[in-house]
Order: C-alpha cells, then structure tokens, then sequence
C-alpha cells in the first residue's frame, strides 16, 4: 500500500463518502486503490442482512401489542432500538417501551409461538447468497453472528440449510453459553472471531450489519464495518459504519483487500 492509500485513508474523504452513500465516478476510481483497511475474515449478521426476518419481528410485535393494548403500529424509533438485540432484552425493550402485563419471558414464549408459523417463509436478501459463495469459493473465512437463538435459527433457515452450511461457523448470541451481553456490546463478534482456528486481531476482520446496534458492536470490537440498513435508517445512525450500501450487490470485494467477483455483474 503506496501513499495514495494513506492519503486517502488518513483525509477520511472515502470513508465519509462510503457512509452517505456517495457512489459516484470519483469513488469508482479512488476504490480501485483499495480505500480501506484490508482484511482477512468475514462474519455477517443474519436478521435484516441475510434473510428478510425483521419484518417477522415488526409483525410479532404488532400482533402482541394489538392482543394487549389494541392496534399499535410498531413506532420507528423503538424498531430500531429493536434491531439486532438478542431475544431477552428485545422482550425487555417492547414490554417496559409499550407496558405490557408480561415479563420479558413471557413475552418471549408468546413471540416464539408466533414466529414459528412466519420464520420458515423467510427470503435470503438480495445479493447475499452471491456474496457469500464468492468468498467461500475463495477460501475466505467467514462466520454467521446472530442475536437469535439456536431453536430460532433453525425456524429462519427451514429452506435455507444448505446456504448457511457454507459457514465456517454459527455464533447464537440468545443462546450461545459464552455470551453474556447482546449487542450493542462487541463479546459476539469477539467469540466469533476466536472461533477461527487461527484467531485473527480485530482489524483483521470485516463485519457486516444491518442495524445501528449491530454496528456498534463491531466498532467497539474493532473491527471495521459494512452497513446495510433499512432505508429509513436516519443518517446518525449510519454515521459509526465504516462503509454504508443500499444492498449487497453494491459490495466491491477488492476495496477491502479481498479477492473481486469473477464476473462483471
């Protein structure tokens, strides 16, 4: 890496054109000199940025609100705080946010009940089963960090085994012995990345998130990250992602270091 990468990266011009979404001629020229930190491993979240789950979560949460406390759209603001929590402060959030007559655990036995009628219908996201074989075709490590749990997992990827088989390794962050904290904290991207046999540091790896509690996991971990969120995600929210895209198919490998797709698509 010549001068030209460290003046782009030190002037931080890339890194904040990433984050609004500037994807014009400029950066077209200025990422083929690879404009961030390369990397050697990759772990993904899965709700929201794999599989299109988290309008299951908005329904289930609808229709407990609507059993106890009548029609309620679920507001924006607490869908985001929602976002990437595992299941028990998910179930602390909407019962203490709307005051629901539940705890979190039943909460939780009511939402499964739900979900395990909506979670096997689920679709991968656009671009992201390319993505995926790409790097497992390439030899990259890469590994699933969830908020879910086992049990759940199992539900979301009914017709989807053989996509996530494609993973080095699961972390379930609802359900997974090592992990005390959910995400905002940085402790699952850190299992996940110890899981690799060799172990890589922090800036090694490159994570991607869909959602702002997913990406200050990462960068807390740090780790660089790639965020793809829902697009009434407010501009602060995005603010902390190393690199922010509509969707997977506007991911560039090389910028990062990896190898680029073999096709031109």
């Amino acid at each position: 890496m010549g001068s030209n990468f460290q003046s782009n990266w030190e002037d931080g011009k890339m890194k904040q054109d990433a984050v609004t979404g500037k994807m014009g001629s400029n950066w077209q020229v200025q990422s083929e000199k690879m404009p961030f930190k390369p990397v050697t491993h990759v772990l993904f979240d899965m709700d929201g940025l794999l599989i299109n789950t988290e309008v299951i979560y908005t329904r289930t949460i609808e229709t407990i609100l609507e059993k106890y406390i009548g029609p309620t759209e679920l507001s924006w603001d607490i869908k985001k705080k929602q976002m990437g929590k595992i299941a028990p402060d998910l179930a602390k959030l909407i019962t203490e946010e709307y005051k629901l007559p539940l705890t979190p655990a039943e909460y939780t036995a009511e939402a499964r009940v739900i979900q395990e009628g909506l979670f096997p219908n689920c679709d991968i996201m656009p671009g992201a089963e390319r993505l995926i074989r790409h790097l497992k075709a390439h030899n990259i490590p890469i590994a699933l960090a969830t908020s879910s749990a086992a049990e759940t997992f199992k539900m979301k990827t009914t017709f989807h085994k053989d996509f996530f088989k494609l993973f080095d390794h699961h972390v379930y962050g609802s359900s997974d012995p090592e992990l005390k904290r959910g995400k905002p904290h940085p402790d699952i991207f850190i299992v996940a990345a110890s899981r690799f046999p060799d172990k890589p540091a922090p800036q090694n790896v490159l994570v991607f998130e869909d959602a702002p509690n997913g990406v200050k996991a990462a960068t807390s971990a740090g780790m660089q990250v790639v965020m793809v969120p829902d697009p009434r995600m407010d501009e602060e929210s995005r603010r902390e992602a190393t690199l922010c895209l509509t969707d997977l198919h506007e991911f560039k490998p090389e910028w990062f270091g990896l190898p680029p797709f073999d096709d031109l698509d």
